[in-house]
């Protein structure tokens, strides 16, 4: 009879040796105080390493996949819990709804803008690249286009109806609005009545407290889960991978690494007057974790606690703006990438484009970001609107699949950043940003573990 424990060990035991190393190796940095983000960063590259040796010499790797999807899941079982319990500390915490309103505003004028301007940068960096140009029509025979969802299921889709069932079933945005609606019941009541709403205050402040703790338990698994992540993707994909569609590989990342840099470096610097080298200095586990786990959801709670305690945010600009960006913040998934496939595809068919299809292309872009944010994988929704809107083949999605993954990473930190931008903004205009903690770089909750 065969064993799996046996036949899985032996199969995976070089990868496995290799990864015990790896993580032992991260430990020891940690006990010697190595920064929390110095260890992230290491574990990236040996990660990338690791994978590439076990791509080229043809070993499993599964062992090492197994340890990224524990640290994900134990990262996933996160964002319910912490969406629901901030979301209404948060919002109760304000003293009126128009408080509420005007935070509401600004953080959605914020992600709307950015994605627009994502669009462009996205569309102006594939014509200049012309990333189609020589590709063959080799679509996948497998391949089927997303559904595109009419607007009254977006519109369900955003509204709960059991918000138990929501929650079992990881659906974020029912949850959200559910949340909101019992944050702005509190505030409503309590400011008639305090006493009434007393003990319910009290209950989510503890738990409040209680669910902080649990995060920073599962965030001192980062560098190791960011370490097995990146290995198994590289070993996964390989060098080999990147050969055919290197050109809309390149075109994407230079989107999206000048989005990032004079985009969001420039709103760092010219309106919330921080130095932007410092500011993603702080930032910088969260574009880990969101570079390898490819989710903005998995990413919140890290991203909570860098807004907070890395950042020096106050906790009620963090855990209303955070849960939010995750869900409808695409600057990468529905800004750059929709731009640059549309060119991608309209150069594959020879179906030029016209200064119109342009504009239509950047207004969908921005509007159907926030269409799909109830639905499962945006950036193929987003993506799929946008191609449908300019009358472009839906199959043409099919030749990029190979290498989507490697794009989502740069995508998906894209994403989050720009949560972490957003909610910069929205503090120092609200006035409850830090900014002598800030400049002190004092040591943080984050870099003091040391496990």
């Amino acid at each position: 009879m065969k064993n799996n424990l046996v036949t899985a060990f032996t199969s995976n035991w070089v990868s496995l040796v290799v990864s015990i190393l790896i993580i032992g190796l991260l430990v020891f940095l940690g006990r010697k105080r190595v920064s929390f983000g110095n260890r992230v960063f290491i574990g990236l590259g040996l990660g990338l390493v690791a994978g590439i040796a076990f791509n080229q010499l043809h070993l499993e790797y599964k062992s090492v996949s197994t340890i990224g999807t524990i640290y994900v899941n134990l990262i996933k079982m996160l964002v319910m819990p912490l969406v629901l319990i901030l979301v209404i500390n948060s919002i109760s915490s304000l003293s009126s709804l128009g408080q509420l309103r005007k935070l509401g505003l600004k953080t959605i004028g914020w992600f709307l803008l950015t994605t627009g301007i994502a669009s462009v940068i996205g569309l102006v960096i594939a014509l200049a690249f012309d990333p189609g140009n020589g590709i063959a029509q080799a679509v996948p025979k497998d391949f089927k286009a997303k559904e595109i969802p009419t607007f009254s299921q977006v519109i369900l889709d955003l509204v709960p109806s059991n918000p138990i069932n929501d929650m079992a079933t990881g659906k974020v945005v029912p949850v959200l609005i559910f949340a909101i609606f019992v944050a702005v019941a509190i505030v409503h009541v309590g400011s008639k009545k305090p006493e009434s709403v007393a003990a319910v205050k009290s209950f989510i402040t503890s738990a409040t407290a209680v669910i902080h703790q649990v995060v920073k338990y599962v965030i001192r698994l980062t560098p190791y889960g960011v370490y097995a992540l990146i290995a198994g993707m590289a070993a996964k994909y390989g060098i080999e991978t990147l050969a055919p569609l290197a050109k809309i590989i390149l075109t994407s990342y230079v989107a999206l690494i000048i989005h990032f840099v004079l985009i969001f470096g420039g709103l760092v610097l010219l309106v919330a007057k921080v130095n932007p080298i410092k500011f993603f200095k702080k930032a910088y586990p969260t574009i880990a974790v969101a570079f390898t786990t490819r989710s903005s959801y998995a990413t919140l709670p890290v991203n909570l606690e860098v807004i907070t305690k890395r950042l020096r945010i106050s906790p009620r600009i963090a855990s209303f703006v955070a849960p939010l960006g995750a869900t409808m913040n695409f600057n990468g998934c529905g800004g750059v990438w929709p731009a640059v496939v549309a060119i991608f595809v309209a150069k594959v068919y020879n179906l030029p484009l016209s200064g119109s299809d342009y504009f239509i292309l950047i207004l969908v872009s921005v509007i159907s970001s926030i269409g799909v944010a109830g639905v499962p994988g945006p950036a193929a929704i987003s993506t799929t609107v946008v191609l449908t809107a300019l009358g472009l083949p839906l199959e043409g999605m099919g030749l990029v699949l190979g290498v989507e993954a490697l794009i989502d990473m740069g995508r998906t930190a894209v994403n989050a950043t720009g949560t972490t931008v957003t909610a910069l903004l929205v503090a120092e205009s609200e006035g409850e940003f830090d900014r002598a903690a800030f400049d002190r770089d004092e040591e943080d909750d984050l870099e003091a573990v040391t496990a």
